[in-house]
């Protein structure tokens, strides 16, 4: 039974609904779910059995009213397990994963409720629903049938026991990897091993040390994906290749946290779902309900960029080679060595030193002068940080942001630093959903894993990470921006394979000249980045294509072979199925391994891009084609902005993303624009 002292109780009195942090423990998360299932079961079953005719009042809104508490302790747990997470949050993570599939299963499998939303859809044409209650009622309908409401009672039972293996499996592959991860992190005990590193970075992996009791040493901890970034400027080639390979160990070392028979067999209980919901395999069922419609196509799209790319990338190869031979007469170039001689030619050929713009890119002023001014002059939006609200971790700031007439649209919550707690990565996500039908406006979070600079020094940001400042921004301005009426459509509630775009968008401003001069200052002397650094980046924008292409497109198709898989299918080793699914996609090149392998593959089987990382590029031909209609109708001003806003970013998912595409480009999108930003225009 939950407490009345409980903080999830009742709902938050703060500004905008943001949970009570300060007031939430542990162990008010267990009875709130509690409470939360049982109260959210009993207003399903009141909506199933009404007795009166169904209406789109008191069964699909209502539907959209249901389960408030749930949602709330929801939003607040997850987002603490991801950013937060300790061993006892984790062991609720483990407890709680199969009950929340069960609970699920029980709402989408009742047959009472479908029946009711059945006949609601029969008749739709007759309701005299405007656009986006009709939206609301087919999106209700579709749900139900793709989770399997039509299905004879047998196959729904076979669906819940799936359902609650898989939920398991899951959060057991998210769990391994952040302690294999953590496990992982290299010491390194002679200061002179680390040469090439810049003196804050060795500062911080000092203090990383000193945290995990390794006094005198030093730390390098590891990011979610392959590529590690502190293999640009390693000298040392032995110490780059201990950093490299234990990056693509993780889950792949025969312990407890190994992922190998995790990520097999999830694969198989996809596709044993599928089967049951008739599809032929994962991916057909996943993409069946995104833009792209069919696996076919998602593929094509990749199948057509590869050999160009990876072609791209055996030209900068043969030219790292002769780099690296100059240094090491006889050597072959390994993946250790790409980014070091990549970043090497970069310097050489275009006169950029990515290390040395770090001191134009300090935290604070990227936030402020970057990140915020250009949604200020793009969206007419204002940022206010408010000091007196309460934080889940002493790290993360909270910021008010106000639309342009001076009225408040929600919180913003960024928490950039790594810790041991932090999953690996960057994202974004609500607390709260912006809802006209329930008075809901947006508390969203940005999350990043800079490192954090020694007491008293400045955060400055790689170049990499001011890119995933604007990004993940991106997405959060998706969520604040949001206009709905409905929550089930909010913000970034679009699908997946559409979710990136304007995120990728977002990206366009950091080198926009407006929103560079006002942010890229030297933080010590104030001085701006010089004009020619800016030139030479531009001129460089294009360099090493081939090997982010190839790297992107590996891990997209290493997904989608994994989830092509059809249910009479068996992988019995793991590392061998994805050597050659690589192989057979054309993309297995030595030096350049996917972005990420199997084993810490989380974006695919630990969270919700399975048979889904080809939406990135997916997302990039409609991000490129934007970038241009931007570029061509002059840029960083408000009109531009208000027509991006009122066409796309506030509808959320109340419209077809591809026609509020259409609307606010005046035209499909075209794939030119992105082949020429890759250099595929081959392709």
């Amino acid at each position: 039974m939950m407490s009345p002292e409980n903080p999830f109780a009742a709902p938050s009195e703060l500004p905008y609904a943001l949970p009570p942090f300060d007031r939430i423990a542990v162990e008010h998360y267990r009875p709130a779910f509690e409470e939360g299932l049982s109260r959210h079961s009993a207003e399903i079953e009141e909506i199933a059995g009404n007795a009166e005719e169904a209406t789109f009042e008191n069964t699909v809104v209502a539907l959209e009213r249901a389960g408030d508490l749930l949602d709330r302790v929801g939003g607040t747990f997850f987002n603490i397990v991801g950013s937060n997470a300790t061993d006892e949050i984790q062991d609720i993570q483990a407890e709680l994963a199969p009950r929340l599939a069960a609970h699920a299963d029980a709402i989408h499998l009742n047959p009472r409720l479908f029946a009711r939303i059945s006949a609601l859809y029969e008749r739709r044409e007759s309701l005299g629903l405007d656009a986006e209650s009709l939206r609301l009622l087919e999106r209700r309908h579709t749900d139900f049938s793709r989770a399997g409401a039509g299905l004879p009672e047998a196959d729904q039972e076979q669906l819940r026991k799936l359902n609650g293996e898989l939920s398991t499996l899951q959060t057991r592959f998210q769990q391994n990897l952040l302690r294999d991860t953590n496990d992982l992190a290299v010491v390194i005990e002679d200061a002179a091993e680390l040469a090439g590193l810049d003196a804050g970075t060795i500062a911080t992996a000092a203090e990383t040390a000193a945290d995990r009791g390794e006094e005198g040493k030093y730390v390098l901890s590891l990011t979610l994906p392959t590529a590690q970034a502190a293999l640009e400027s390693l000298e040392n080639r032995a110490v780059r290749e201990r950093v490299f390979t234990v990056s693509v160990s993780r889950g792949n070392r025969g312990n407890e946290q190994d992922n190998n028979a995790v990520a097999a067999e999830i694969v198989r209980l996809r596709a044993e779902r599928a089967a049951l919901l008739g599809y032929p395999d994962h991916a057909a069922y996943v993409i069946s309900d995104e833009t792209a419609k069919t696996a076919e196509a998602a593929t094509g799209l990749l199948e057509r960029l590869a050999p160009v790319a990876v072609a791209n990338a055996r030209t900068e190869a043969a030219e790292l080679q002769r780099h690296l031979e100059a240094d090491v007469p006889g050597a072959t170039l390994k993946a250790w060595d790409w980014a070091f001689y990549a970043e090497k030619v970069r310097r050489e050929r275009f006169q950029v030193d990515t290390a040395a713009l770090r001191p134009y890119f300090e935290l604070n002023r990227v936030l402020h002068d970057g990140v915020f001014f250009a949604a200020s002059r793009l969206y007419g939006l204002s940022f206010t940080e408010r000091h007196d609200l309460p934080k889940y971790h002493p790290e993360v700031r909270i910021f008010e942001v106000f639309d342009a007439d001076g009225s408040g649209l929600g919180l913003f919550l960024m928490d950039y630093y790594a810790r041991e707690s932090k999953r690996g990565g960057a994202w974004m996500n609500n607390f709260v959903d912006q809802s006209g039908l329930l008075g809901a406006q947006t508390v969203v979070v940005n999350v990043l894993n800079v490192n954090r600079p020694p007491a008293g020094e400045p955060t400055l940001l790689t170049f990499d990470e001011v890119t995933t400042a604007f990004h993940e921004f991106g997405h959060a301005l998706h969520s604040l921006l949001s206009g709905v009426e409905f929550p089930t459509f909010s913000g970034t509630n679009v699908p997946r394979d559409f979710v990136e775009y304007p995120s990728q968008v977002n990206e366009m401003w950091m080198l926009w000249p407006e929103v560079l001069a006002n942010y890229a200052k030297h933080h010590e002397t104030g001085e701006p980045l010089p004009a020619e650094q800016v030139a030479k980046l531009e001129a460089a924008a294009q360099y090493g294509e081939g090997f982010k292409t190839t790297e992107y497109l590996a891990a997209s198709l290493l997904d989608l072979a994994w989830h092509r898989l059809g249910v009479d299918d068996r992988v019995d080793d793991v590392q061998r199925f994805e050597a050659d699914a690589l192989e057979k996609a054309g993309v297995a090149l030595e030096s350049v391994p996917p972005r990420y392998r199997t084993t810490y593959f989380n974006h695919v089987f630990g969270g919700g891009y399975s048979a889904g990382y080809y939406s990135y590029i997916w997302s990039e031909v409609l991000d490129a084609d934007t970038v241009l209609w931007f570029t061509e109708n002059g840029g960083l001003k408000r009109e531009n902005g208000d027509h991006f806003r009122g066409t796309l970013l506030g509808r959320g998912g109340s419209v077809d993303p591809m026609a509020a595409f259409s609307a606010f480009r005046g035209r499909e999108p075209e794939i030119e624009p992105l082949l020429k930003r890759r250099g595929l225009a081959g392709a």
